[in-house]
């Protein structure tokens, strides 16, 4: 029933609010909301949807906050054609914000049988260095998709 609760509480945030909200905050509550799911999917209780909930609001933040298409399509493309241990950089063309991506190697995630990737994400937004570990799986069509 907590579960219930927070998932329509972050919902109706959700839809209030997105008229106003920047990427960083749509970023944020999307992660919440999917850290939220995740968390209760493999804790089945109040703690793990908290926690998983702060992950991916901070996942969701860093992500969404700057990136932007350019950087989404080069994330894409380490994910897709990136060497195992080497990392890959980019500096945005329009903001100046630079990004190196170094991802792990595939698996198959024994939970949903879908191809996986890891990867650590180094961005430089505003002289600041954020540091982010994330997952991507490929979805029914081949796509990548950021896993919160």
């Amino acid at each position: 029933m907590k579960y219930l609760s927070l998932l329509i509480t972050l919902s109706m945030f959700a839809l209030t609010s997105c008229a106003n909200m920047n990427k960083a905050q749509t970023g944020a509550v999307g992660g919440a909301a999917g850290g939220a799911l995740i968390g209760q999917a493999i804790g089945h209780n109040t703690e793990a949807t908290l926690i998983g909930a702060a992950v991916g609001t901070m996942l969701g933040y860093i992500v969404g906050n700057e990136m932007d298409k350019y950087d989404r399509k080069q994330l894409n493309h380490a994910y897709e054609r990136g060497v195992s241990n080497q990392t890959s950089s980019w500096v945005n063309p329009d903001n100046g914000n630079q990004y190196s991506v170094t991802p792990q190697p595939a698996y198959t995630s024994p939970s949903t049988n879908r191809v996986c990737r890891k990867a650590e994400i180094n961005a430089v937004i505003d002289g600041k260095l954020e540091k982010t570990y994330t997952t991507a799986c490929r979805d029914a069509n081949g796509q990548w998709q950021l896993q919160n």
